[in-house]
């Protein structure tokens, strides 16, 4: 595989970016996590030095944030190595907001059930006590990458846990519980809030909800997605989701004679997505 840095720096190897990971210099640090998973880098030495990082104490902000431990979460989710999940789960209860995300993410893109209960944990309390911190831009805890965790996982014991969260203060938080119940119970009363919330007046909440739609894969909003008041790329990531979710979920609308056929409903997103190029 060839790896690219950019222009006017030093060209990494992986071997180097795994060095780095130790360097005295805590931007060298940051830098080699970030590329490590960016390339996807999934050799064991990586992972382990990335694991490795998720227990860092050298890179520290002001306001006691972890830069390094949060690449470093990122990455390993990208990597797709079990091993990180032992780390990540322990990630869960650092101090730093963003830490907490960047694992809960993590955790749910790698697909091992055992963090669960740890993820269940941060929505202790309900919406009374997922709210803002004063003076700061997020809640007490990441439920957002919490529930869509939990969805991702099909944790089905979380739900009664995410239900509540629908009457969120926070529009963006109500939405990340849309789209984990959808994904949790596949009532389309969920899909369709999300198909819905596609009027809301906030751009980046639209390019959210988008996302929603094409990680769940809800192909009644295949219309409404190519409608949308948002920028073509984003409409054409979503429709690429819900493309991917038929033709890997939805194989009894294949010819059984030619596996290789398109069924209409393939056809029909295909068919949205030229209309956007």
């Amino acid at each position: 595989m060839q790896y690219s840095d950019p222009p006017g720096s030093e060209p990494l190897t992986v071997e180097m970016a795994i060095a780095n990971l130790h360097h005295e210099d805590l931007s060298l640090r940051y830098y080699a996590a970030w590329w490590l998973g960016k390339f996807r880098v999934n050799e064991p030495a990586a992972v382990e030095a990335l694991i490795a990082a998720l227990e860092d104490e050298a890179d520290r902000t002001e306001l006691g944030g972890y830069p390094l431990r949060r690449n470093a979460a990122r990455a390993l989710g990208k990597l797709g190595d079990r091993r990180a999940v032992p780390g990540l789960i322990h990630c869960l209860e650092c101090s730093d907001f963003y830490v907490r995300e960047a694992a809960a993410q993590s955790l749910g893109m790698l697909g091992d059930l055992s963090c669960v209960p740890a993820l269940m944990k941060l929505l202790d309390g309900g919406v009374a006590a997922a709210m803002r911190v004063p003076g700061r831009p997020h809640l007490e805890q990441p439920s957002e990458a919490v529930m869509e965790a939990l969805g991702t996982l099909q944790a089905t014991q979380a739900t009664a846990l995410i239900q509540p969260f629908l009457e969120h203060p926070v529009a963006r938080v109500q939405y990340a519980a849309a789209r984990a119940m959808y994904q949790l119970t596949k009532e389309p009363v969920y899909g369709e809030r999300l198909v819905q919330a596609l009027q809301e007046s906030d751009l980046q909440l639209r390019r959210v909800i988008l996302s929603d739609l094409g990680a769940i894969g809800y192909l009644p909003a295949a219309e409404a997605i190519a409608s949308a008041a948002t920028e073509n790329s984003f409409k054409l990531i979503a429709l690429k989701g819900l493309l991917e979710q038929v033709q890997t979920g939805n194989a009894s609308s294949v010819d059984p004679e030619d596996p290789r056929s398109l069924s209409r409903d393939a056809i029909r997103v295909m068919t949205l997505m030229d209309a956007l190029l």
